[in-house]
């Protein structure tokens, strides 16, 4: 284990202690978090690996993001690629979950994926008598990070005063009593770390992993479709098509047709929607032969079998064809 085997993140209530991984079944874990009624709560399950430390964001029950700490960097991954750096019968590692409030949550998934604001280069942001002085003449709003000896603690702050806190740790005394034995504590690995960041937004909800094969699935079928009516330069096509839109639509480095293989998105489902829309309608602009085939009939045999998760997604709406059924 490295030194990401001391970090520990503030909860409100234990749901799995932290156990050994080898005695526990992720996949199952996280099934009955979203079948158990008692178990459909906001927090977040984290996950020690050897040389990694994973966290998985869920809201009521449902798994919705993930980020990974290597130790060198923190950052967002996919919820598929997540789930796969855990070994399906691992020797080493652990795991816990946890309930925490859903702001909290926010606070630590901002924390992992935007880099912390700067500190002006005077200020001992690791010392409280010069930290919160500034932080009230300023009238700071946002996110101040506390870590001492791995624990990770959180202040949220309006107009320069401390709104609520998420602490980990001693639970005796106040909120400031507690924050102030955050910086008299002797630290004993490394050095206190602070530091800060905006208003957090709301936890972001990757797409669910159905939902980003289902639009491959798509997309695939589409240039396939397009091939078996004659068009043998679809493949191209639709590779030029996505390469053009891939500035404006990010989410479509998750989709490949010359070869290369899909990669995972961390993009959320309304943004993932947007890109796939924009995708086809280009695709079938540039391929299809509109006096032969109405390009909403393409749509609509395409799409038939899984046209309630796609018009859920918004999918149709945004099509510049109206599909009826």
């Amino acid at each position: 284990m490295t030194v990401l085997a001391s970090a520990r993140y503030p909860y409100e209530r234990v749901l799995l202690p932290r156990t050994n991984l080898a005695y526990i079944h992720l996949r199952n874990l996280l099934t009955d978090a979203k079948r158990d009624r008692g178990a459909r709560v906001f927090g977040y399950v984290a996950i020690w690996l050897p040389e990694e430390f994973l966290l998985l964001y869920l809201q009521e029950g449902e798994l919705v993001n993930a980020t990974l700490n290597n130790g060198r960097e923190r950052f967002a991954i996919p919820i598929v690629e997540a789930l796969s750096r855990v070994p399906a019968s691992p020797e080493y590692g652990e795991i816990c979950f946890h309930e925490a409030d859903d702001e909290q949550l926010a606070c630590m998934y901002q924390s992992h994926v935007e880099r912390p604001a700067s500190w002006p280069h005077e200020l001992k942001a690791h010392n409280a008598e010069a930290l919160f002085p500034y932080l009230a003449a300023t009238t700071f709003d946002g996110v101040v990070e506390i870590i001492v000896d791995g624990k990770v603690n959180y202040l949220v702050f309006r107009n320069g005063s401390v709104e609520r806190a998420f602490l980990t740790g001693d639970q005796e005394g106040t909120v400031i009593q507690r924050v102030e034995r955050l910086f008299a504590a002797d630290v004993k690995s490394g050095y206190r770390i602070v530091q800060r960041w905006d208003v957090p937004p709301a936890l972001p909800v990757q797409a669910p992993p159905s939902l980003v094969k289902a639009y491959r699935d798509l997309a695939s079928s589409l240039v396939s479709d397009l091939v078996a009516k004659g068009k043998d330069s679809a493949p191209a096509i639709a590779e030029h098509a996505r390469q053009h839109l891939l500035t404006k639509h990010p989410a479509l480095n998750a989709f490949s047709f010359n070869g290369r293989p899909h990669r995972d998105t961390v993009a959320d489902s309304a943004t993932l929607t947007s890109a796939i829309s924009a995708l086809v309608t280009e695709i079938i602009w540039a391929s299809a032969d509109h006096e032969v085939v109405k390009p909403e009939d393409v749509i609509r045999d395409l799409t038939h079998e899984r046209r309630h998760m796609f018009q859920s997604a918004g999918f149709y709406e945004r099509l510049p064809w109206k599909v009826v059924w």
